[in-house]
């Protein structure tokens, strides 16, 4: 959360995750992109940035996730084909669609779940494997917003977590005791033998710091690090966490000079703001990674459970891990928020804010945890495209586009337009064409539905 403490001397040491440093010109941002040039469509991989990893990326997973060198690109590559394929497979279901994961020292395997046996063909014909099971995810889902529900009414001190486990099918709550974990479960009228429950005695916590060290400070005293950059309109920003400050806080850079403002803040319930810079800082596409170098995003695709991420904070730098499940809910001391990703990656007080990336695509803003980068431990992060959405923003992304959101109305099928939050299986139409979406993310001028198959299919 937000690390906080005095602001001290020793803020040298660090810099904020995503320093702003170049400028795009007005022109680049109003052209149009060229027309398609004939030949076969890219890929999955070329659309997503994965053929071509950053060298920080690549050594930060074999490092992390222990891999080679060529096992570390052969899992970016896999992942991202893997994601465009569960999309398929999600809306060939439809209803009966119960989730997709990845696994392998290389995320080889792609696992779709469904609750029709006749579906098995229409799977394994996609290259992926099929289980059957129960529980549709739609019913997971709905499942878990009465755990939610009894949440809001009650005190979850005893329940710090829950979420719907996708590879095992089920509902999941962690608790402190069996029969906290039942009060719980009774009190979101579910039965228990349809929950799962891990006792634990762990409890995420948002990542406070008192230490020392800044990315960028809050009113002159807490630090938080630096999310992805932003725009809204022409005005340049910054996304980070909710915790980190209200509306209205006044930021200064990891430099102490003058930086911004929070613009707008949601903690708890959901952990997201975003912060508007002055003129002497500009907005790009940088995230650090390792040794002061950088990697760059080109878009928001949200990565499957069991995909790699990688983490940037300004305590403890450039981290790896993979996802564990989407939809997550956690009851913090100060509150509960629901909608974050948990992972495996390592954080600690003063990472609070920074981004998580998988491969190119940026995937979200750190909230918080359970324990450290030294013994290991586990971190969740609040999404970035519900982000974007939420306030308006547009990525700034390392693909050379920029356009400013359109207004999100997913409940009818509308006209495609660069800018918008598309959710998996959103319809839309393009050049008199419907098109239904595979992967979940903020749509860009250059990745029109007829040019994308990783994104998209005709409807």
């Amino acid at each position: 959360m937000v690390h906080r403490h005095p602001a001290t001397g020793r803020r040298a040491a660090l810099t904020a995750i995503g320093a702003l440093l170049l400028t795009q010109s007005a022109a680049a941002v109003a052209a149009e992109p060229p027309p398609p040039l004939p030949g076969p469509l890219p890929g999955a991989a070329q659309t997503l940035g994965a053929d071509k990893p950053s060298a920080e990326m690549l050594r930060a997973l074999q490092r992390d996730l222990r891999l080679t060198p060529a096992q570390a690109t052969r899992r970016l590559v896999n992942e991202a084909e893997a994601g465009t394929r569960a999309g398929r497979l999600r809306n060939a279901l439809g209803e009966r669609f119960a989730g997709a994961w990845v696994s392998g020292v290389t995320s080889e395997r792609l696992t779709v779940a469904t609750t029709g046996a006749d579906d098995v063909a229409t799977i394994e014909a996609q290259g992926a494997r099929a289980a059957v099971v129960k529980n549709s995810l739609a019913s997971l889902r709905a499942a878990k917003e009465k755990l939610d529900a009894a949440a809001a009414r009650g005190n979850t001190r005893e329940t710090p977590l829950w979420y719907v486990d996708v590879p095992a099918n089920r509902v999941a709550v962690a608790a402190t005791t069996e029969s906290a974990a039942a009060s719980f479960v009774k009190a979101a009228g579910l039965q228990s033998a349809s929950v799962t429950v891990r006792v634990s005695e762990n409890r995420p916590r948002l990542l406070e710091n008192i230490t020392g060290g800044d990315a960028y400070y809050i009113d002159g005293s807490a630090r938080c690090s630096i999310g992805f950059s932003v725009t809204k309109g022409q005005q340049q920003g910054f996304a980070t966490a909710g915790h980190c400050g209200k509306p209205g806080a006044k930021t200064t850079g990891f430099n102490k000079a003058d930086q911004g403002a929070f613009e707008a803040s949601t903690f708890p319930g959901r952990d997201m703001a975003w912060v508007s810079v002055n003129d002497a800082w500009t907005a790009t596409a940088d995230v650090k990674a390792e040794g002061d170098k950088k990697v760059q995003v080109t878009g928001s695709v949200q990565a499957l459970v069991g995909a790699s991420v990688c983490r940037s904070g300004s305590t403890t730098g450039w981290h790896c891990g993979t996802v564990e499940q989407h939809d997550t809910s956690v009851s913090y001391s100060e509150g509960t928020v629901d909608g974050l990703t948990q992972t495996t990656v390592c954080a600690e007080p003063g990472d609070s804010g920074g981004p998580f990336v998988a491969g190119a695509q940026a995937q979200g803003v750190t909230s918080g945890g359970t324990g450290d980068c030294k013994s290991g431990g586990t971190t969740f992060y609040q999404p970035v495209n519900p982000l974007l959405e939420k306030f308006g923003l547009t990525l700034k992304t390392g693909t050379g586009h920029s356009v400013t959101p359109a207004p999100q109305d997913q409940a009818v099928a509308r006209a495609w337009a660069a800018g918008r939050v598309y959710e998996a299986g959103a319809t839309v139409t393009h050049n008199g064409v419907r098109y239904q979406c595979l992967q979940s993310h903020q749509s860009q001028d250059a990745w029109q539905p007829a040019g994308t198959p990783a994104l998209w299919q005709r409807a």
